[in-house]
């Protein structure tokens, strides 16, 4: 504009140049902000049809019950799943530490306890527990099939007076039915020794894995009656499958993998050898692993190194450091709740990890012993 405003001897014809100038900036100014505010308003109606969320996230709390299992999922609607109870004694020290992991989610009552099967570090935990708090719902596999190893018949008796004393509402697991939590799927896929025959959706894909791994016999224990799951919220997958054995895995896994890829695996069996064969893990290929051993249970180096060897993975969290695993089979410090030697007099034993998963595979692990936390990204 500066042909607009060029400069005149006097004095008017300078004011008369000025009152121009401003009126000409003016109505540019004008058509400016139309223009903005037109595409302002197209912007809004764009936004209007498709929103932008921040979705909530699944809580995982993985407690340390020293070897045991004691798992908490919090879902985005604050309902509540229990996987597990740990062991039963220790002046109640398992029941404790839950209790102190369900009041920091802000819960008062259990929603669904699930009992993956009858081994007393998994459902030895129940007696103490149904005295701190409130359980709605039990679901476990049906009838104790380990019958000639006492202390499991003794915690499965002790578990049917409990579900008695309360008349508690019962779920018997059966593979290819779900769990009823809302906002995501839960879908047993294994229990009292059986699998489920079809895929899950979007799985189905013959397992290159399965080529090179070794079958072992049939497990007649309890572990081989684990109930396991898989949990898809959004497109954030995850899988726990309590104790079950290498048998079994290969028939969720071979020929084809019924299951698919998933985000996380809470690491089966404590991370100890009956379970994790490569057909298996590799063939879940997840992101983030997290092992719920203690430090003189599970841990073992043939899984540890499967698992770290595994085509996508990130990061293998630990509960506790591993003395089976030594010097060679451990992961960094940051990484483990509970360091070599934990003493629970002394308040280093009993931390915990979270996991915060989001619908878009967006992950956060959180260590409370170090109090920081790592930040995986969606998967693009």
């Amino acid at each position: 504009m500066d042909h607009l405003c060029q400069s005149y001897p006097s004095r008017a014809s300078r004011r008369r140049r000025d009152v121009f100038c401003f009126a000409a900036c003016a109505a540019f100014l004008w058509m400016s902000a139309s223009a903005a505010l037109a595409q302002a308003q197209n912007a809004g109606a764009n936004f209007r049809k498709h929103p932008v969320t921040f979705a909530k996230p699944l809580t995982v709390y993985f407690v340390d019950v020293e070897g045991g299992q004691s798992t908490l999922f919090v879902t985005p609607s604050h309902q509540s799943l229990l996987v597990d109870t740990g062991w039963p004694d220790n002046d109640g020290r398992d029941a404790n530490r839950i209790l102190q992991v369900v009041k920091q989610a802000g819960l008062d009552h259990i929603d669904y306890l699930l009992i993956t099967h009858f081994h007393v570090d998994h459902v030895g935990g129940v007696p103490n527990l149904v005295k701190k708090m409130h359980i709605k719902t039990f679901i476990d596999h049906g009838p104790n099939r380990e019958t000639t190893e006492s202390a499991t018949e003794q915690g499965f008796e002790r578990y049917q007076t409990v579900l008695a004393q309360l008349h508690a509402k019962h779920i018997l697991a059966k593979p290819g039915e779900t769990i009823p939590l809302t906002g995501l799927t839960t879908t047993i896929v294994s229990a009292d020794g059986d699998t489920i025959d079809t895929a899950l959706p979007g799985a189905g894909e013959p397992n290159p894995y399965c080529k090179n791994c070794p079958t072992r016999p049939p497990d007649k224990t309890e572990n081989g009656r684990s109930v396991g799951f898989v949990m898809q919220y959004g497109k954030m997958r995850l899988v726990d499958l309590g104790d079950l054995t290498w048998d079994k895995e290969m028939h969720l896994m071979c020929p084809v993998n019924k299951l698919g890829e998933m985000d996380v695996y809470v690491v089966s069996h404590h991370g100890w050898y009956p379970s994790s064969s490569p057909a298996f893990v590799d063939g879940i290929a997840p992101r983030v692993a997290i092992m719920d051993n203690g430090e003189k249970k599970g841990g073992s180096p043939g899984p540890w190194e499967t698992i770290e060897k595994s085509p996508r993975i990130k990061n293998l969290w630990q509960l506790h450091y591993s003395a089976e695993g030594g010097a060679q089979h451990n992961v960094a410090a940051p990484y483990i709740a509970n360091l070599q030697g934990a003493n629970v007099k002394d308040g280093s034993d009993g931390h915990y990890i979270r996991l915060l998963a989001y619908p878009n595979g967006k992950l956060v692990v959180f260590n409370s012993r170090t109090q920081q936390s790592k930040t995986y990204p969606a998967p693009q």
